[in-house]
């Protein structure tokens, strides 16, 4: 079994060692200063930044350990309360967003293969029409995984791919959809357009749906992140995040800015190449692993 601790030691080594380093010298105010550049440092926003400090501050005048209040704030921030429909025992369309190159469809095959490894019925829609090799990717990764998936040409309309996986699922008893779509740039309003088309052809099969919507961001590219975030929930009404690279980042900051910023849940965190390497994200268990002395 993959140890989760392992694969986050970038992050818990930096910022563990970096607020570490800021306490111990007696004055509270230099502390916090020297605390307030380290959140910073770590991709966390200038907002959320100050919120911290500000709500610290206040407690450790009233004698409380800085480094255990800043721990139950960060995990405070991220523990917000929302339904992970891949934990649940429903039924569920799910929808997969975000820009090239953050791992979209692997994302949306490792969301797949998690699903079936709980005995559920799955299928994948390739709606990545766009490149070249996006439809066929994810086929190639549903066929390795023994999943059913259904594709389309390049250049086709994805909302015809997705009206036929909606066909499919509603008539041959798969208990989750996963619709995998073409990256797009969160500039480039013809291509929103497009996400809020296919939304629209989901709810005429299903008014309800999807029950999901997950941006897919890649965690080593810190600040713009939020830019991404604030286009895409724009558009196609997020329901979560699946930070992806974890393993491959120093800096945890962007997860907190995200989470305060737009009340979105981390609902998943992607922590390498193999398709078991992904993980429902615990508020709690990612504050006890980068706090961990």
């Amino acid at each position: 079994m993959i140890n989760i601790k392992e694969k986050l030691k970038k992050i818990s080594s930096d910022f563990n060692r970096s607020i570490s380093s800021v306490f111990g010298n007696g004055n509270i105010d230099e502390e916090l200063e020297a605390l307030e550049e380290q959140l910073i440092l770590s991709d966390i926003s200038m907002s959320v930044t100050e919120n911290i400090i500000k709500k610290v501050r206040k407690r450790v005048r009233k004698g409380d350990n800085p480094k255990d209040v800043l721990k139950e704030e960060i995990i405070s921030i991220l523990d917000i309360e929302s339904e992970n429909y891949f934990l649940s025992e429903k039924k569920f369309i799910s929808l997969i967003v975000g820009v090239n190159g953050g791992g979209k469809t692997t994302t949306a095959a490792k969301l797949g293969y998690f699903l079936k490894n709980r005995g559920n019925k799955v299928l994948l829609a390739a709606a990545d029409t766009f490149r070249a090799a996006g439809s066929s990717q994810l086929e190639l990764w549903g066929e390795k995984l023994g999943i059913d998936t259904i594709g389309g040409e390049k250049g086709a309309d994805p909302s015809s791919v997705v009206f036929n996986s909606l066909s499919a699922y509603k008539n041959r008893g798969y208990d989750n959809l996963i619709i995998d779509t073409a990256g797009r740039v969160h500039t480039k309003e013809n291509l929103m357009k497009e996400l809020e088309k296919t939304v629209k052809v989901i709810k005429g099969f299903y008014p309800e749906a999807p029950e999901e919507v997950l941006m897919v961001l890649d965690a080593t590219i810190g600040q713009n992140a939020i830019v991404q975030a604030r286009e895409f929930l724009k558009f196609s009404g997020l329901t979560g995040i699946v930070l992806t690279k974890m393993d491959g980042t120093a800096k945890g900051g962007t997860i907190i800015t995200i989470a305060r910023e737009f009340n979105l849940p981390v609902k998943f965190i992607g922590v390498g190449e193999k398709v078991e390497d992904i993980f429902p994200f615990s508020p709690r268990k990612y504050g006890e692993i980068i706090f961990e002395d």
